[in-house]
């Protein structure tokens, strides 16, 4: 009977030792700034750079006005938030698009990545993108009250968190996933466990404005039923489907900037 319990007791120890490896990893894995090469100068695209407070540390921003100029007087503006695995400077030209139409780009990197201070979680990138909000508010160029929030992947995550705290006119989620916590099975560990739960499931529920949702059908790293979970949940939703993976979507930027002026211009942020 000892030797059994001996045997039985061995599988729960070694699951209890995974799972505090996992949980002091975890941030690690879902912020994996160590893998992001920094380029070796800065290219803001005539952009104006921005260094944010986060407590002793500095993170950068970068805001590029609309190609139209000042003397079309205070413009929208869209506040971007890019994957776990890559940098702001990565979206100067997928974005440029934007300028064309007349918003204003702002750019923010997270703690610990790229030129910016800091370690990555929930809290500090809810912080940063707060800051960066009020900072982008102040500017006289731009109407605050036509201010997007568009996240890609994890940078979905950043954005519903920060709807929670800051007003928009509009959201736009490409790729994104419901709750972080759902991924927990995934890595055996208990949904608790998750110490950046990300949950844009309610923050999507919650938001009472438009809501663009572009996903992939094919995507293996957050499956398309995410997608149709947040179409579901929001209160004026609109689900842009394509054939893609996770990190080839939008396979068609055309289409993509056709729909999403479409959006923007029955959301009331253009003429």
């Amino acid at each position: 009977m000892t030797h059994l319990l001996t045997y039985i007791k061995w599988p729960f120890i070694l699951y209890a030792a995974y799972c505090i490896l996992a949980f002091g990893l975890q941030r690690r894995m879902m912020y994996p700034r160590h893998l992001v090469e920094t380029p070796p100068s800065r290219d803001t695209r005539d952009g104006v750079v921005m260094h944010l407070p986060l407590g002793s540390a500095s993170v950068e921003a970068c805001f590029v006005p609309p190609a139209s100029g000042e003397a079309a007087g205070p413009s929208p503006a869209v506040i971007f938030a890019h994957g776990n695995a890559e940098l702001i400077d990565d979206w100067f030209d997928p974005l440029v698009e934007f300028r064309r139409l007349g918003v204003g780009l702002l750019l923010v990197e997270y703690p610990g990545y790229g030129r910016s201070g800091g370690a990555p979680s929930q809290k500090n990138i809810t912080r940063v993108f707060t800051a960066a909000y009020d900072r982008l508010c102040a500017r006289d160029d731009v109407d605050p009250a036509r201010i997007v929030f568009m996240g890609r992947s994890l940078g979905g995550g950043a954005v519903c968190a920060l709807s929670r705290h800051r007003p928009c006119a509009a959201l736009i989620l490409m790729s994104t996933f419901t709750r972080a916590r759902t991924f927990a099975k995934r890595f055996l560990l208990p949904p608790f466990m998750i110490r950046d739960p990300y949950d844009n499931l309610a923050a999507v529920r919650a938001y009472p404005g438009p809501v663009a949702i572009l996903h992939g059908r094919w995507d293996t790293l957050i499956p398309f039923r995410h997608a149709a979970a947040l179409k579901r949940a929001a209160r004026n939703g609109r689900l842009m489907a394509c054939d893609a993976g996770h990190n080839d979507c939008p396979p068609d930027w055309d289409a993509f900037w056709r729909e999403i002026k479409g959006f923007l211009r029955s959301a009331g942020i253009l003429e």
